[in-house]
């Protein structure tokens, strides 16, 4: 079986990686930009997809690299906590939740993938501009630098070329570009001394701006490198389409006095290097993603808000899920739809969720009911209510502690 990727992000990556290890060997990966190179920022993986990264081999060598996530804690813009939970291993998972920097995972998936299926699996400069779903195979049409127009012909082919897939653009060529919300976000890292055990993430804001903070890398001098996203409605009306280099003025007089007394968060704002200027947008649920040998993933398939760590987290568990379907049948086609059928119900939930502040709806709602802060959380919530909005997210996607610990070998959802 011969499979072709379109995309070679973390998605597209794994999914390479988990065909060859189910068995799958003939595999080419089409990447349109000229050379791979990830936004320098941070990602978060929870436990369900660090076991897919443990399982492919990936996991020991990022440990060295990454943060181990130990809690999480929710505030509101004056320092109060909200909520605070251990993450990870802290929380009994058997796998931990990890702070990366993303060019760090990424280098680690290509260097995999290149020492396992070969160096020329993964070509740049391939941009698909076409694809034809077939009864008995697939192809795409690729305009590469060197070659000029070429057909790449393939038994199977798997889209994960992100929120703006070529591949998706085919199959739904009416959706038109991805749909925002009206709020901007601005990302960058900064080096500064560690904050609490210095494994904590950090989610702050009220009701309709956001600040998330955790440490992706450590420094010989005791430093962390901290990936922070500071988020907010377009402070002029004007919302980027894509990313572009941010200017400090035109956000800084929202975070100013975002300061905690044991966080100085616009000191961290202002150590970045250079930040970048994103809109926040998401893609609406499809009601189907295979076609034929076709078929979506990551991104590609269901991209969402960035809420609850599940952006890369829900592409890495969807390989790990198409490759292991493809190897349970004997038909490609039932493959695909099993693969459709485990998944996009899930990606769904977290979709919708997702558009509702997924469990960071708390701090809106500790907002909307103390505007002027509180005394003792107890003021605002009942004793059960904040667990049971982090519990109840959590099974929506599946990676509670008993789903993911006790997935069966060869599976996880």
């Amino acid at each position: 079986m011969r499979v072709l990727i379109v995309g070679a992000g973390i998605g597209g990556l794994t999914t390479a990686l988990s065909l060859h290890r189910t068995g799958v060997h003939d595999v080419v990966v089409l990447e349109a930009a000229a050379r791979i190179a990830p936004l320098g920022v941070g990602v978060n993986i929870l436990p369900n997809a660090t076991r897919v990264l443990d399982e492919l081999g990936i996991l020991e060598p990022l440990l060295a690299k990454a943060t181990r996530t130990g809690e999480l804690r929710y505030y509101n813009c004056r320092g109060d906590l909200i909520w605070r939970e251990p993450r990870g291993l802290a929380a009994g998972y058997r796998w931990p939740q990890l702070s990366v920097h993303r060019v760090d995972l990424q280098a680690e998936l290509l260097a995999a993938v290149r020492e396992r299926l070969g160096e020329r699996v993964v070509v740049t400069g391939a941009l698909v501009t076409g694809v034809a779903v077939g009864e008995h195979g697939s192809s795409v049409e690729v305009e590469h630098a060197d070659d000029g127009c070429v057909v790449v012909s393939g038994d199977v082919v798997i889209g994960a070329d992100g929120i703006d897939s070529a591949v998706r653009a085919v199959l739904y060529p009416d959706e038109g570009a991805a749909p925002g919300n009206g709020v901007v976000m601005w990302r960058g890292t900064s080096w500064v001394p560690p904050f609490l055990d210095g494994t904590t993430m950090i989610v702050s804001g009220d009701d309709s701006r956001r600040i998330v903070l955790y440490p992706i890398r450590r420094a010989d001098t005791g430093n962390v490198m901290v990936n922070w996203v500071c988020a907010q409605p377009a402070p002029d009306g004007v919302v980027p389409r894509s990313g572009r280099t941010g200017d400090l003025a035109r956000f800084r007089e929202s975070f100013d006095a975002w300061r905690m007394n044991w966080l100085d968060i616009p000191g961290i704002i202002a150590a970045a290097d250079e930040m970048h200027e994103y809109p926040m947008l998401d893609r609406d649920p499809l009601p189907r993603w295979t076609f034929g040998r076709v078929t979506l993933l990551g991104d590609a398939a269901h991209a969402m808000y960035p809420m609850g760590s599940n952006g890369a987290t829900q592409a890495i568990v969807d390989a790990h899920a198409l490759a292991h379907a493809l190897a349970g049948h004997d038909h490609v086609e039932d493959g695909l739809r099993a693969y459709e059928a485990e998944r996009r119900p899930v990606t769904t939930r977290l979709q919708i969720s997702n558009r509702g502040m997924g469990p960071e709806s708390v701090i809106t709602i500790a907002h909307q009911r103390a505007p002027h802060g509180f005394a003792d959380i107890s003021e605002v919530f009942t004793p059960d209510e904040l667990a049971a909005i982090s519990a109840q997210y959590a099974r929506t996607g599946r990676f509670d502690v008993d789903s993911v610990n006790r997935v069966d070998v060869g599976r996880c959802s």
